[in-house]
């Protein structure tokens, strides 16, 4: 049985997506380059660590790639985490997990100053046993460490007695390292095809969609 559930926060809890991919454009136009913000989008779900280097060479990271992650991060603090909205059903979902027993964490590329915000904007934090940022993991999505590190902040759960939700490639990539089982939302805007190539053993287009099959979903059904 299942016996937690891991969330993604951007994208997958939050429409945020769209607010992060421009963040990144304005940023990395400030230090001379002009990404199209449709190329931008589809590396959100990834921490800085694995977004940068797709962009730009290490030589470039090297010399400036640290200022650049601090403008970005303030400019999104100041420009865009005042307009990050929950999607709809957000505490439904969790409510409804509660109701089973399940505990439920959340593991975000995010810094843990823009997960506080979030948790306030989606009014979970009273129903959260755990919480890992990228500032608990050396390396972001698609790399594993976060989901790790919420195994570990769960009581070092099984990898087989949680299961993942996020809105990302990135996310069931990272899942499946950590070998926990991954469902996906389409509200980030990845498409079905992309997140069952990337592992996805359930697809539902938002949280307000997992909710209403939730009887039916992987975190209620037992999984062999």
């Amino acid at each position: 049985m299942i016996n937690a559930v891991i969330f993604d926060i951007d994208g997958t809890l939050v429409d945020s997506v769209d607010l992060h991919a421009e963040a990144w454009r304005l940023a990395f136009k400030k230090f001379g380059k002009t990404i199209s913000f449709g190329d931008v989008r589809r590396q959100i779900g990834k921490g800085a660590d694995q977004l940068l280097p797709v962009f730009w060479s290490a030589e470039e990271l090297t010399k400036f790639g640290k200022e650049l992650e601090e403008y970005r991060s303030e400019l999104f603090k100041k420009e865009y985490l005042p307009h990050v909205k929950a999607f709809p059903k957000v505490r439904q979902l969790f409510e409804r997990i509660r109701q089973d027993r399940k505990l439920i964490a959340l593991a975000s590329s995010a810094k843990a100053d823009e997960l506080n915000t979030y948790k306030k904007v989606a009014r979970i934090d009273d129903l959260i046993k755990a919480e890992t940022s990228s500032d608990d993991a050396e390396k972001s999505k698609p790399c594993p460490d976060i989901f790790e590190a919420a195994l570990e902040e769960l009581g070092s759960l099984a990898p087989q007695r949680a299961i993942v939700v996020g809105d990302t490639p990135y996310d069931a990539e990272a899942a499946g390292k950590a070998k926990v089982r991954a469902i996906g939302l389409m509200c980030g805007g990845w498409s079905e095809r992309d997140l069952r190539r990337a592992g996805c053993i359930a697809i539902y287009p938002d949280v307000a969609g997992l909710l209403a099959h939730y009887e039916d979903s992987p975190i209620r059904k037992q999984l062999t």
